[in-house]
């Protein structure tokens, strides 16, 4: 979700004005989501490089994320959504981290959509930890060399049980993955536009939809073009 400074510089407004801003774009995409019987939506909130930012930048974002938490667990009920922060939550804020338990107990039985926010994520950190823990379940006998594949790795990731992304959206002009879902994204559709996130509205979501649904999915093989069936 890409553009929330420029936004609010291009109004002579300050940065903290279009991470507001960018809160409005998260709901509407949510709602679009439930509208279509999308099941899963990820967000990248916040990126373990984001540390790195300005300490007030930061700290507001940290009040952000607890305001919008606050504001939004009855929003997500009435819409059956399901929400789940998925990163390194230790280094937040004690008040943040109950906000989150609250919010993901509050919404576990939800199923309508599954809202996957990664906050300070990055995807080489989720291979880094997933290799640790992997490294110890063979150190502890539990599991041997030759058990180890694409699979089981798999499920040592943050993002264990959760289906790979089929789109992979960047608003705000830049086109990188800027460490986001690294292993996740192997296969995923990405879609770049130069639209900045405050004004990522459900038009423009939509856009996205349909130039997906142009795209032929092959998945590294190759299609017949007598037959809509997969070739070797």
């Amino acid at each position: 979700m890409d553009g929330n400074g420029r936004w609010a510089s291009e109004r002579g407004l300050p940065r903290h004005a279009g991470h507001r801003a960018g809160v409005q774009s998260v709901r509407s995409t949510v709602e679009r989501c439930v509208q279509l019987g999308i099941p899963y939506l990820t967000l990248f909130a916040f990126s373990s490089e984001n540390w790195k930012r300005p300490r007030q930048e930061v700290s507001f974002l940290m009040e952000l994320f607890i305001t919008a938490l606050r504001q939004e667990v009855k929003r997500l009920l009435k819409n059956g959504v399901r929400l789940r922060v998925i990163g390194d939550l230790s280094a937040f804020p004690i008040k943040l981290r109950e906000h989150i338990r609250e919010a993901e107990y509050l919404t576990q039985e939800n199923s309508r959509l599954q809202l996957l926010v990664a906050a300070n994520y990055g995807g080489r950190w989720d291979l880094t930890q997933a290799v640790r823990r992997l490294s110890a379940e063979v150190v502890g006998g539990r599991l041997t060399l030759e058990q180890i594949d694409e699979n089981t790795l798999s499920m040592f990731l943050a993002f264990e049980g959760i289906p790979d992304p089929d789109l992979y959206i960047r608003t705000g002009g830049e086109q990188r993955l800027s460490n986001f879902l690294l292993w996740q994204a192997a296969y995923a559709e990405l879609y770049f536009t130069k639209v900045l996130w405050p004004d990522f509205d459900t038009s423009a979501f939509d856009q996205s939809l349909m130039e997906f649904a142009r795209r032929e999915r092959r998945f590294g093989q190759v299609l017949s073009p007598k037959s809509p069936s997969v070739q070797d």
